[in-house]
């Protein structure tokens, strides 16, 4: 008769290795850098739901005000993403605050990523007021929108009329009375308002990571 099983056989039970947690690559807007109070304070909250990774494009490390050419920006958000992802075995999103998630939308045109979140999109140019659609419409990856009602950069009627047009999944979550750096009227006196609007795009930001 062959013998039982010894009870040392229950160690050979192997478990599913936990998840990896999500890459936020977090680029910043045009006017200031990744060491920005707005920049920082976005980070610490978005080091609740995984890895943060934040980068600067060339011009802003080189102390000049003008950004450098789309090229120039997508190739330095390129190589920092490459970098970023070495070794991450998880999901990655591309985060960005306007020109930054502008740039993220047209790198992902060429590098496979889970999602795009873009925190005041630049839908309309500052410069002559041109619709800059285009790589939208192309995208293929998720991409989440975070809009305040008061951006000029961005009216909401404007971009409901290219989401109709887009072939990505696409979301769109409105800031009422945000501006294009989803700050509220009010100053001091509407903190607490500030905390709740901004705990809301945070929480709109975990449903859209976990549903891609």
């Amino acid at each position: 008769m062959p013998p039982f099983p010894s009870s040392s056989s229950s160690s050979s039970v192997t478990t599913e290795p936990s998840p990896s947690p999500p890459l936020f690559l977090f680029a910043p807007g045009a006017g200031a850098p990744s060491t920005s109070p707005w920049m920082q304070a976005w980070a610490e909250r978005l080091g609740q739901l995984g890895r943060i990774v934040s980068l600067d494009y060339p011009y802003m490390k080189a102390g000049r005000r003008m950004p450098d050419r789309l090229p120039a920006l997508v190739a330095a958000h390129a190589a920092a993403l490459t970098e970023a992802r070495a070794g991450h075995d998880g999901p990655v999103f591309l985060v960005g605050k306007s020109m930054g998630s502008r740039v993220g939308c047209h790198l992902s045109l060429d590098a496979k990523v889970s999602g795009l979140v873009c925190l005041g999109y630049p839908l309309i140019a500052a410069s002559n007021g041109a619709v800059r659609d285009e790589v939208l419409l192309a995208l293929r990856a998720p991409v989440l929108f975070v809009q305040g009602t008061r951006d000029p950069l961005c009216p909401l009627d404007h971009l409901q009329r290219v989401r109709a047009r887009m072939t990505a999944r696409h979301e769109l979550h409105v800031v009422e009375g945000g501006d294009h750096s989803l700050a509220l009227a009010g100053g001091k006196s509407a903190r607490a308002a500030q905390e709740a609007s901004d705990q809301a795009v945070l929480d709109a930001i975990r449903r859209f990571v976990d549903s891609a």
